[in-house]
């Protein structure tokens, strides 16, 4: 009886180790919304809330939702601390989250303690303009000779601003370098816009072009699908050049975007996917869910 009894124990004992590995192999991801009413045009539940849903669904994935009517606007330590991969998505108050706000994600990116997916219009979003920031930095940085760059001085110029560059606007960022009066190097960077000169949300169709197939975030998805309705974004967009464009995106009237890149931003990453705007349900789709899926698993894997 007592063998039996023993058995007993140690069986649950085994399950409930495996149990407790599993959970801690999961991918911790946390899902950023900052739930503008007009959602509920094209989603049964606020946009975000319904992604998470979806990635609840998924094996090996822990997913929570947060709002910027949370705590803290959703940014708290203990949500950010128990985050691998934060997707975001802002429209209309992207400028609520200030730079010091949006430097708690930032400074955990860099790090490599957090990842971040930036959905459409979350390219305006301070933590992805923050990161873009810290982007155009490192890259002006490696034109500066290594024995000079501890000294080297960066200053962003202008403020940051939320409208469309022109059409015939300089590409942002852009860096110029010279000296400081101690002969230091001295880079002033015009801060990248983090936007693109021509948009039109009239719901048309689009063809997502896969460029890197054999890229995790393609995995099972075709060279070729078609979205039945979203906003158009076209090209230039004003941010550094990514180290990966995953996806890029046609219109029948002649537009194309860069609609899924990847930055390396320190030790961490960021992957931005365009398609959009929350009054069209691309996120019930099949494709996009699944690209977004695989973006999490991709980033959210311990290396």
């Amino acid at each position: 009886m007592n063998h039996r009894f023993l058995l007993a124990v140690l069986i649950g004992c085994l399950l409930e180790s495996e149990t407790s590995a599993t959970a801690s192999d999961a991918v911790r991801v946390v899902v950023w919304d900052e739930q503008q009413p007009s959602q509920k045009q094209a989603y049964p539940t606020f946009l975000g809330e319904y992604i998470t849903n979806y990635l609840k669904r998924q094996p090996g994935l822990e997913v929570n939702s947060v709002s910027i009517d949370h705590p803290e606007k959703g940014l708290s330590d203990r949500v950010l601390d128990n985050c691998d991969v934060l997707i975001w998505w802002g429209h209309v108050r992207n400028g609520d989250i200030s730079v010091e706000e949006a430097e708690r994600v930032v400074r955990r990116l860099k790090q490599g303690k957090l990842q971040l997916i930036a959905l459409h219009s979350a390219h305006w979003a301070t933590p992805f303009v923050m990161a873009m920031h810290q982007r155009a930095k490192t890259d002006a940085m490696r034109n500066v000779p290594s024995e000079e760059r501890k000294k080297a001085k960066v200053q962003f110029v202008g403020e940051i601003v939320r409208r469309a560059p022109k059409r015939d606007a300089v590409l942002t960022p852009q860096a110029e370098f010279g000296k400081n009066d101690d002969g230091s190097t001295l880079i002033r960077i015009t801060r990248p816009n983090c936007c693109f000169p021509a948009y039109r949300n009239d719901g048309k169709p689009s063809e997502i072009r896969t460029l890197l197939p054999d890229h995790p975030i393609a995995k099972g998805i075709p060279v070729k699908f078609t979205l039945p309705h979203t906003e158009m974004y076209d090209e230039p967009f004003h941010v550094p050049a990514p180290d990966d464009v995953v996806f890029e995106e046609h219109w029948e009237m002649g537009e194309h975007f860069r609609s899924g890149a990847v930055w390396k931003i320190g030790k961490g990453k960021v992957f931005y996917f365009r398609p959009g705007h929350e009054t069209h349900a691309v996120y019930t789709e099949p494709l996009p869910m699944k690209i977004v899926e695989n973006a999490v698993r991709w980033l959210g894997t311990k290396r």
